[in-house]
C-alpha cells in the first residue's frame, strides 16, 4: 500500500516538471523571422533520370552538374601482320665443282654432282642455247650450287678466256653468258740462258710457253743446240688480259731480243691479232713470219717418231700445234691457194703455193672460211681455216707442212717462206715498230726494276 502511494507521487511530480520546462522554453524564445520561416518550407525538385548517349560525344567537364560515367575497356596492344611475320631464311647452299675430263659429256658431270635426270635435261637445254656443248673439252669447269636437299639453284660452265655460261633456277630456268671485261697489261722480263730457253724462262718467272714462239720464229735462223754456249741474255715484252688479279686466256709476246754470239736477234709481234711477226738482225729486217696458230703449243716436231695412232715408227713430215677446236689457222706467208678439200689421213686440208717450188699444207681442219676459194691470193696472217681433228688424229690440232719441190722439209728451219715474206715487207714501217718496241721494253724493265728494289727495301 505504501509502495503504490510512493510511485504515484513520483509520477505526478515528473509530469509536473516536464510541463513546467516546456512552458518555460516556449515563453523564453523570440519569434522566428518570416524569411527563415519561408526557407524552412522549401523542398528540392525531384531528380531527372540519367540520359545514356549513343554517339561519340565529348565527355562533360568536371564543372558540369550532370556527370555520366561510361566504362570503356582499354584495348590490348595490337601488332600489324608486317611486324609479326618472321624474316625469310635462305636455306644453306652447297657448292660442288670440278673439271671436265677427256671425252666426258655434260650429263655425266651433272650426274656426278647428284642432280636427277629431269634437272640435268633442263640444264643441258638451257646451257646449250648459249654454248655449243660439242665444244666441251678437258679443262672446262662445271660448278653446281644447290641446297642441302639437292635442289639446284645455279649451274655454271666456265670455258676458255674467262667466259662463263650460267643457268639460274627461278620461276623459269634462264641461261646467260658472262663475258669478262679484262684489262690489257704489259709486262717485261729478262732471263739468262744457261741450259735451255725453256729453263731460263721458267727460272725468271716468265711464261715458259714463250720458248715455243721463239723456236718458231728463229728456228730457221738460229740453231739453238749449237749456237747457245750459255750466258746469253733474253729480254721479253708480253701482254696479258687481266680481270683483277686473274689472268684471262694465254699471254702473248709483243717483243723479244736475244743476244747470240755478238748479234742481236729481235722479233716484234703486232697488236692487231694477225700473228704476223717481223724478225730483225742487228736492227735490220730479216723476214716476216706469221704463226699458223696464234699462241698454240708445239706438240710434235719434224722427223721420225712413233705414230700416236698406228704405234709404229714413221716419218713425221711436218709439225703439230695442239689447240682448241675452232681456233683460227693463219697463212704463214703470202701465196695463192692451190687446193681446198680432203686428203686421206690429213682430213680437211688447205694448201698454199708460195712461188713455183714451195707449198704449205694445213691439215686436220674443222672448217674453211666460206669466202676462201682455190686460186685466191692470201697474205701472211690471213685466216684460211680452223683447228679440228678430221682425218687420222688423236685430238684437235693443226698439222703444218712445208714442201719444197714436193719433198717435206722442217717448217722451223726452211728459209724459202722467209724469202716470200720478205718481198712483202715494208722496211720503213717495220723499223718504226722496232723503235717503239725497244722504247717500251726499256720503260717497262726500268719500272719492274724500281718496283723490285722498293719491295726489297
Amino acid at each position: 500500500m505504501k509502495i503504490r502511494t510512493v510511485l504515484a507521487a513520483v509520477a505526478v511530480a515528473g509530469a509536473f516538471s516536464v510541463t513546467a520546462i516546456a512552458i518555460s522554453g516556449v515563453l523564453s524564445k523570440e519569434p522566428v523571422p518570416p524569411a527563415i520561416a519561408e526557407a524552412t518550407l522549401w523542398t528540392p525538385n525531384p531528380l531527372a533520370p540519367p540520359r545514356i548517349t549513343e554517339t561519340n560525344s565529348v565527355r562533360p567537364t568536371l564543372a558540369q552538374a550532370d556527370i555520366a560515367f561510361e566504362f570503356r575497356p582499354r584495348p590490348l596492344l595490337t601488332v600489324s601482320p608486317a611486324d609479326t611475320s618472321l624474316p625469310s631464311i635462305e636455306p644453306p647452299l652447297v657448292t660442288w665443282s670440278r673439271e671436265i675430263a677427256s671425252g666426258e659429256m655434260l650429263d655425266a658431270v651433272l650426274s656426278d654432282a647428284g642432280l636427277d635426270a629431269s634437272d640435268r635435261a633442263e640444264i643441258a637445254l638451257a646451257i646449250g642455247t648459249e654454248y655449243d656443248l660439242r665444244r666441251l673439252r678437258p679443262g672446262h669447269i662445271i660448278t653446281v650450287v644447290s641446297t642441302t636437299d639437292d635442289n639446284p639453284r645455279r649451274v655454271e660452265l666456265a670455258v676458255e678466256d674467262g667466259v662463263r655460261i650460267e643457268a639460274v633456277f627461278g620461276e623459269q630456268l634462264a641461261a646467260r653468258v658472262l663475258d669478262p671485261d679484262p684489262e690489257l697489261v704489259t709486262f717485261a722480263g729478262e732471263a739468262v740462258i744457261e741450259s735451255s730457253i725453256f729453263a731460263a724462262l721458267n727460272t725468271a718467272d716468265i711464261p715458259a710457253r714463250f720458248a715455243v714462239d721463239l723456236a718458231q720464229m728463229l728456228g730457221g735462223t738460229v740453231d739453238f743446240r749449237r749456237d747457245l754456249a750459255g750466258g746469253e741474255t733474253m729480254r721479253l715484252l708480253w701482254r696479258e688480259a687481266r680481270d683483277g688479279n686473274k689472268r684471262i686466256g694465254q699471254p702473248e709476246l709483243a717483243f723479244a731480243a736475244l743476244d747470240i754470239d755478238g748479234s742481236v736477234y729481235e722479233i716484234v709481234w703486232p697488236n692487231d691479232g694477225s700473228g704476223q711477226a717481223t724478225i730483225y738482225v742487228d736492227g735490220e729486217v730479216l723476214r716476216v713470219f706469221a704463226q699458223p696458230v696464234e699462241g698454240a703449243r708445239l706438240s710434235s716436231v719434224f722427223g721420225r717418231r712413233t705414230h700416236p695412232v698406228y704405234g709404229n715408227v714413221r716419218m713425221h713430215t711436218g709439225v703439230d700445234f695442239a689447240a682448241a677446236r675452232g681456233t683460227p689457222v693463219q697463212a704463214t706467208a703470202p701465196g695463192r691457194v692451190s687446193f681446198i678439200g680432203r686428203r686421206g689421213g690429213y682430213g680437211r686440208v688447205v694448201e698454199i703455193a708460195h712461188g713455183s717450188d714451195t707449198l704449205t699444207r694445213y691439215a686436220h681442219l674443222s672448217a674453211v672460211p666460206d669466202g676462201l676459194t682455190q686460186g685466191q691470193r692470201v697474205m701472211a696472217g690471213d685466216m684460211i681455216g680452223r683447228v679440228g681433228a678430221t682425218g687420222t688424229a688423236t685430238g684437235p690440232n693443226l698439222h703444218y707442212e712445208v714442201l719444197v719441190d714436193g719433198r717435206p722439209t722442217d717448217p722451223l728451219s726452211d728459209d724459202r717462206l722467209a724469202e716470200a715474206a720478205e718481198r712483202e715487207a715494208d722496211d720503213t714501217a717495220a723499223l718504226e715498230r722496232l723503235r717503239e718496241a725497244r722504247s717500251l721494253l726499256a720503260e717497262r724493265l726500268a719500272s719492274e726494276f724500281a718496283q723490285t728494289t722498293t719491295e726489297r727495301l
